[in-house]
């Protein structure tokens, strides 16, 4: 028992002068005094975002085609969507002109006249009561179709304004970024792969 009495002494003697030795400065350690710390803060120039925009921005193409593009300063989608619709409603227009002339001359034969458009001066038919009948089916389903197109690129033009305002607001700065780096460590003689991912208030 007495043996291992100047043994735990010894022990705690060392352990008291280990923990003095910690709390010492050492040459590496800096001393900031809490008055004098400036933490210098990175300006940030943050955007609001308007809820509203996106909505306002397909309220717009709505009314007008173009206009939530106009409302979303995409100034140059403006011809684009207007050359779409416009196409659109050209082909629906001229497959309608058709279809009314084949149809009107079909129902000139029903009512026994022989002065259409498809009749020669001698009363021969140049297109069949057939013919008539067909050209009438497919001009009525191409403006059918024409129709159809029509409408699905005006609601294009709704969906690209909201998408496209609402990718305006999507957050892509600095300080939410996601990125790969490559180190070479001189000390260890190897090389550090590692993804950074940033997120800043």
């Amino acid at each position: 028992m007495l043996n291992r009495t100047p043994f735990i002494l010894l022990l705690c003697l060392f352990t008291v002068m280990l923990s003095f030795a910690q709390t010492k400065k050492d040459s590496t350690s800096v001393d900031l005094d809490k008055e004098l710390v400036v933490i210098e803060e990175q300006a940030i120039e943050k955007k609001e975002i308007d809820p509203l925009r996106p909505t306002k921005a397909a309220f717009y193409s709505a009314i007008l085609p173009g206009a939530g593009q106009f409302y979303n300063k995409k100034y140059w989608k403006i011809p684009i969507v207007w050359g779409a619709i416009g196409t659109g409603i050209y082909f629906y227009v001229r497959n309608d002109q058709q279809y009314d002339r084949y149809r009107d001359a079909y129902k000139r034969r029903l009512a026994g006249f022989k002065d259409d458009e498809f009749t020669d001066a001698d009363g021969n038919h140049l297109i069949s009561d057939d013919g008539l009948r067909r050209a009438q089916e497919q001009f009525r389903r191409n403006k059918e179709v024409s129709l159809l197109i029509t409408v699905g690129l005006y609601a294009l033009n709704i969906i690209d304004a909201n998408v496209d305002a609402h990718l305006m607001q999507f957050n892509v700065d600095e300080n939410l970024s996601l990125s790969p780096h490559y180190k070479y460590n001189q000390m260890e003689n190897s090389t550090d792969l590692g993804l950074t991912l940033n997120f800043k208030f």
